[in-house]
């Protein structure tokens, strides 16, 4: 299985800063990026294992939260970027937007959060869109709900699958009522889309939340999810106290919602593309010239 993963080794940079930190302790820090804890077993692990392992702790199989251009690369063989341009709007004058929008994108280094591609998985070509929780956690604004929407319509135009993998914490504030509309613009595409009786594959990651999880997310034909992911719609402490009850062991993680019939599969990262690559064999998509 070939993977397009890019190995982070700034062996220059980190031998000068170490000697600089003989030099001065206390004027340099230790390298950035050599090691990170995990969040699953609080092992501290090496980048390059992390990243060798799929992004995953190999110690518990902790997933990591990866950008969406690493998910591409790991997933498929080749494939062309097809968002559309993006223009930032303030639908509601909400005040501070754009000082966060900016933040966000000079801390992110992206423009949304989200990246819509055309491209291959082995022989066959499908649609896969991927949220990116580094860009305002994910949340659904407008520029997302029509970006999902035109993925959809994309995808039905040419006979082509779709997969979504979902990553957000609901709902974007700053866009008000304009946000909440993208869960029936979003839902009403699925719909839409599925006259065409093609496949959509709805993939849920760490976390899974909101308005995401209340529209498209929770509509695809077939729903997978990565294993500890939190999913779910409003937050464990707001149910607890709403119910004014105890709520059970792991509950909104991937492993309670696939006991109770809510997910169809729990897939490991570093088995996603063979298992993908079988579900679209299965429902007769086949191999195509590139």
């Amino acid at each position: 299985m070939e993977q397009n993963i890019r190995y982070e080794k700034p062996v220059i940079s980190i031998i000068k800063r170490l000697r600089k930190f003989r030099k001065d302790p206390k004027e340099a820090a230790l390298p950035e990026k050599l090691f990170e804890k995990c969040n699953g077993c609080g092992s501290l692990i090496s980048k390059n294992k992390i990243v060798e392992n799929f992004f995953t702790c190999p110690e518990c199989n902790y997933h990591f939260n990866i950008t969406s251009k690493d998910r591409m690369d790991m997933l498929l063989d080749g494939y062309r970027i097809i968002n559309r341009p993006f223009k930032f709007t303030n639908p509601i004058d909400f005040p501070t937007y754009k000082a966060k929008y900016r933040e966000n994108k000079k801390k992110s280094g992206l423009k949304e959060g989200i990246l819509t591609v055309e491209g291959y998985l082995n022989d066959i070509k499908l649609i896969v869109v991927s949220l990116d929780n580094r860009f305002f956690m994910g949340s659904m604004g407008s520029y997302i709900g029509e970006e999902i929407t035109k993925a959809f319509e994309h995808a039905g135009e040419r006979d082509l699958p779709i997969l979504i993998f979902s990553t957000s914490g609901g709902a974007r504030m700053q866009e008000g009522i304009f946000s909440l509309m993208q869960m029936a613009k979003t839902s009403i595409a699925v719909d839409r889309y599925g006259e065409t009786k093609n496949l959509y594959i709805s993939c849920m990651t760490h976390p899974t939340t909101g308005g995401v999880t209340a529209s498209f997310a929770s509509l695809g034909d077939i729903i997978l999810a990565e294993p500890g992911a939190l999913i779910g719609f409003a937050g464990a402490r707001v149910i607890k106290e709403t119910i004014k009850g105890e709520l059970p062991e792991n509950f909104q993680r991937a492993e309670f919602l696939k006991e109770k019939g809510f997910l169809d599969e729990i897939v490991h990262r570093k088995d996603m593309r063979e298992y993908i690559y079988k579900l679209l064999k299965l429902h007769g998509y086949r191999g195509c010239k590139k």
